[in-house]
């Protein structure tokens, strides 16, 4: 059983993943909604005031990285959220959904196409002027919220299904690093870029040589990727994807090799059983499972340990704090407002029919051609809820919002256009893929 259990972690990590989604999901919801009752009561002004709060260090009477706790979120516990998504990008190129060119090929046209035609109608709705920055809004997928209303459906779908919204939503987050990355950036600091581009060197040559120190990794990305990119103007959730792209990937002993180590370790530690019962461990019991636990690490990647260590933080601390601090607007507000521009309809129907219309539409595209096979399960229904459920938008939604506008009005409709098409799209995918059969 031990070694069931332990092949099952190294093997299997997209069901592992994907099963925590539906908890994570609930949580995230639970957040956006206390958000918006707090910024709805005599508790908003108290709840922007705190957000503005200054945080940062002092030396020599000089303030270093001095930023305010909705800048730090944002750039900082939202790094450890890009760490986790880098994580799962290099995980399925090595051996996942994505190592396979053939399979991976159809979910990467579907996320394509559901980028691509959001922020075309998103464009063609705000064509020019300060409104027109925000295209790139309605092109993200929130993987936790989708995932969570599939894996309420339970045994209804197909775990090929869930594969292939996993493959797609993780292939869209890899579009939206990039957006950020090339168009969503401040003035750069050459000196700082660089500096930052040669500890990710560093980094990567750690890799090759064999270094397997998480504390190795942990200090030259945080201490020193990160920082320069905070400090070079380049978005430092990028230093976030960069850094997790440079933890090993591979293992120490091979499955066959452990499986044999673990045997023997358990025909010694049978024999080492004492007569008498009793109910401590003897000294050569507790080296027999230190040796299982060193060559249990060593049959661990490090990014997988890292991966399955971190998804509990990221999905039940840093994103619920993210949506706290970024989905509380108001709605004491002039809703005529929302007409005098078309980011809320730009943003609310870029997710809600740009993302059904390029996932469902690329998706059959490439069929049509033959270069791509459905998934099996995978029919027309399926597809058309799957397209509903990637207009879910919400947390990388949110994040795009704060970088491409600084008006507050922008950023309250887009918000708003974010909220409705999240909503409708999820109950109405929902709703789509509850009548499969059992």
């Amino acid at each position: 059983m031990a070694n069931k259990t332990t092949i099952t972690y190294l093997t299997h990590p997209i069901q592992r993943f994907i099963r925590n989604e539906k908890s994570g999901g609930i949580v995230l919801g639970i957040s956006v909604v206390l958000a918006l009752i707090i910024a709805n009561t005599s508790l908003a002004t108290a709840y922007h005031h705190f957000l503005e709060h200054k945080l940062g260090f002092v030396f020599d009477g000089k303030a270093y990285l001095e930023y305010n706790l909705h800048h730090w979120i944002n750039d900082g516990l939202m790094a450890v959220f890009f760490f986790v998504v880098g994580l799962e990008l290099k995980r399925e190129i090595v051996g996942g959904e994505l190592s396979n060119p053939r399979k991976a090929m159809l979910p990467i046209m579907a996320a394509i196409g559901g980028m691509l035609v959001p922020a075309l109608i998103y464009l063609l709705l705000n064509p020019s002027g300060a409104a027109h920055a925000g295209w790139g809004i309605p092109m993200a997928t929130d993987i936790a919220f989708a995932l969570g209303v599939l894996y309420l459906l339970g045994d209804r779908i197909p775990l090929s299904l869930k594969i292939f919204l996993t493959a797609l939503a993780i292939v869209d987050d890899l579009g939206a690093v990039i957006v950020i990355a090339l168009f969503y950036t401040s003035d750069i600091s050459l000196t700082n870029l660089l500096i930052g581009l040669g500890f990710v060197v560093i980094m990567f040559i750690g890799n090759k040589m064999g270094i397997r120190s998480i504390i190795f990794y942990a200090i030259l990305g945080i201490g020193g990727v990160w920082t320069a990119f905070l400090l070079s103007g380049v978005h430092a959730t990028i230093a976030a994807v960069l850094a997790a792209f440079t933890i090993p990937a591979d293992v120490k002993i091979r499955e066959q090799v452990y499986m044999d180590k673990i045997q023997k370790h358990l025909s010694l530690f049978k024999r080492l059983d004492p007569k008498d019962s009793m109910p401590t461990l003897t000294h050569e019991q507790q080296q027999v499972l230190e040796e299982i636990q060193k060559d249990t690490q060593a049959a661990m990647t490090p990014l997988q340990k890292l991966e399955h260590s971190m998804h509990p933080l990221v999905s039940f601390i840093i994103i619920p704090i993210f949506a706290l601090a970024n989905a509380g607007v108001s709605l004491d507000m002039d809703w005529s407002g929302l007409l005098e521009t078309n980011v809320a309809f730009g943003v609310g129907l870029g997710l809600l029919l740009g993302k059904v219309i390029g996932v469902v539409g690329f998706t059959l595209l490439f069929v049509r051609f033959k270069t791509s096979a459905l998934p099996a399960g995978m029919t027309f229904k399926n597809l058309l809820g799957l397209g509903f459920l990637a207009a879910i938008g919400f947390t990388m939604s949110l994040f795009v919002t704060e970088l491409a506008f600084a008006d507050e009005a922008f950023k309250t409709q887009a918000k708003i256009g974010i909220f409705i098409a999240s909503i409708i799209g999820g109950v109405i995918g929902y709703l789509i893929l509850s009548k499969n059969k059992k």
